[in-house]
């Protein structure tokens, strides 16, 4: 017990400093190092596992909708960044810039992409040609490069790991179907995988993608209160296509100029699963997305039988689809456990002599460290369905704790009150002007999250100004 506690007190407790604890789980659970690139970090094998989980459900989800992969260079001509104006100056802070190639400077500089529209567009100009062609769309898993001044690993840093889509259509009515089915396609893998309930909806224009014409988001509340945006989809009209003319042939022989969308989902997901599901033990991960579903541990191992029943134990689970490992290091019980309490494994197995006289093991969840005691016999349906009781009790947690800690307000000194003294979201009604969303960030630092699809009715006037509403936002501070 004594090696248990020393292990735990390395964490900084959430209540306390939650931006610590943070950084101690990060740390101490071997997701990531920092590098020797300032704001840059090193996703290590426990964290890069947790991405190549979330890279094949999202990539799988992705193809059933018709999506195929492609790969764009990692540099753009600075001429190919300037053709949208909007989305060049949305991102110009940000960009990291090429300047020579060896000794020799470049007649002309190289953007580190920071996102790939422009690439998407040089290319779809080209081989795009007939209605025939339509749809296209791809996707890119790739890296990108913006240079952050503030960063965090996982939240913000300044190279990070995502996908981003790039789809054309004929028509501004496919363009739209497709951001909002993407949108649902992350809402959904929040949801079902990850645990992570999310609210669904439109930013506004001062929050928008640079160069949209409308941006979708999933907005998740953490522990803290804070929100993080998790994933977007934008809808880019034909905006693009006509700075970059991209055009097809329709079916009476005249030209139409397409419609494009864009979406995308990060490394910044993982930050997202630490702070909705993780406590002062470490990380909780849902057992959907876990690396390691089941980590069993023998107990006085070198006694005959003890660790050969483990491995035996693992082969069964192994053979109905579980993620299994055993801990068969040197290392003391006590500190086993409080090892794979940080790692959030979601289930542990302890068996021993006793245990396997008795014909039974004991189960215990990471989630609420319950202790079920298992014949045996039926360990593998018992340990399915356990996983899927931490899975669904996991989302509905989640899911209260939203609740609990999303609020209303009808006038500003009650919003000021609330959003400064009760972390969470706040629902108020807004009348559209970007002044008021100005007013209410230099006021309370926080933003507009959303215009969430379920509109209610707080009341009928601004939260602001008074005057007449015509949204209903969830506002917030934000990572």
């Amino acid at each position: 017990m004594a090696e248990n506690k020393k292990f735990v007190e390395a964490i900084t407790s959430m209540e306390e400093d939650f931006a610590q604890w943070y950084t101690d789980v990060v740390k101490k659970a071997e997701l990531i190092d920092y590098a020797s690139v300032k704001g840059c970090m090193v996703i290590k094998p426990a964290g890069y596992a947790l991405w190549e989980n979330i890279q094949h459900e999202l990539d799988t989800k992705f193809k059933e909708t018709g999506v195929e992969n492609v790969y764009m260079p990692l540099f753009i001509p600075e001429s190919l960044l300037q053709k949208e104006k909007d989305h060049v100056e949305g991102f110009a802070p940000e960009v990291a810039w090429v300047t020579h190639g060896g000794l020799e400077p470049l007649q002309e500089r190289l953007c580190v992409r920071p996102t790939s529209e422009t690439l998407f567009c040089d290319f779809y100009k080209d081989e795009v040609q007939s209605y025939r062609d339509l749809p296209m769309c791809y996707n890119q898993w790739c890296s990108v490069v913006r240079w952050e001044k503030t960063t965090r690993p996982f939240l913000r840093s300044r190279e990070f790991l995502w996908q981003e889509g790039h789809t054309v259509h004929a028509t501004a009515e496919d363009a739209e179907n497709r951001t909002v089915q993407m949108l649902n396609v992350y809402a959904d893998f929040c949801e079902q995988v990850l645990a992570i309930p999310v609210i669904k909806g439109r930013k506004t224009d001062k929050e928008k993608f640079a160069g949209a014409e409308a941006t979708y988001t999933i907005e998740a509340l953490m522990h803290d209160g804070k929100a993080l945006q998790s994933g977007t989809s934008h809808n880019f009209g034909d905006g693009f296509a006509k700075a970059f003319g991209i055009q097809y042939t329709d079916k009476d022989n005249t030209l139409h100029y397409c419609h494009q969308t864009s979406w995308g989902m990060s490394t910044r997901i993982i930050g997202g699963i630490i702070m909705v599901h993780g406590d002062d033990s470490g990380l909780v991960i849902p057992p959907r997305i876990a690396p390691t579903q089941v980590m069993v541990i023998p107990i006085q191992q070198k006694k005959e039988g003890v660790l050969e029943k483990a491995q035996e134990l693992r082969e069964r689970l192994l053979k109905v689809g579980c993620k299994v490992k055993v801990d068969d290091s040197d290392k003391s019980p006590g500190f086993k456990f409080a090892e794979q309490e940080m790692r959030g494994v979601p289930i542990r197995i302890e068996i021993g002599p006793k245990d396997i006289e008795a014909g039974k093991c004991i189960v215990v969840r990471r989630d609420t460290r319950e202790k079920i005691e298992v014949e045996l016999s039926e360990l593998e349906a018992k340990t399915r369905e356990i996983l899927d009781t931490i899975q669904k009790d996991m989302l509905e947690r989640a899911r209260k704790h939203v609740a609990a800690h999303t609020y209303q307000a009808a006038n500003y000194d009650e919003f000021c009150d609330v959003i400064n003294n009760k972390p969470g979201f706040v629902k108020a009604m807004w009348c559209g002007d970007q002044a008021c969303e100005d007013k209410i960030k230099e006021d309370t630092t926080a933003t507009s999250r959303c215009m969430p699809f379920e509109q209610e009715k707080i009341s009928d006037h601004c939260v602001c100004c008074g005057k007449p509403a015509t949204k209903m936002v969830y506002w917030g501070k934000a990572y």
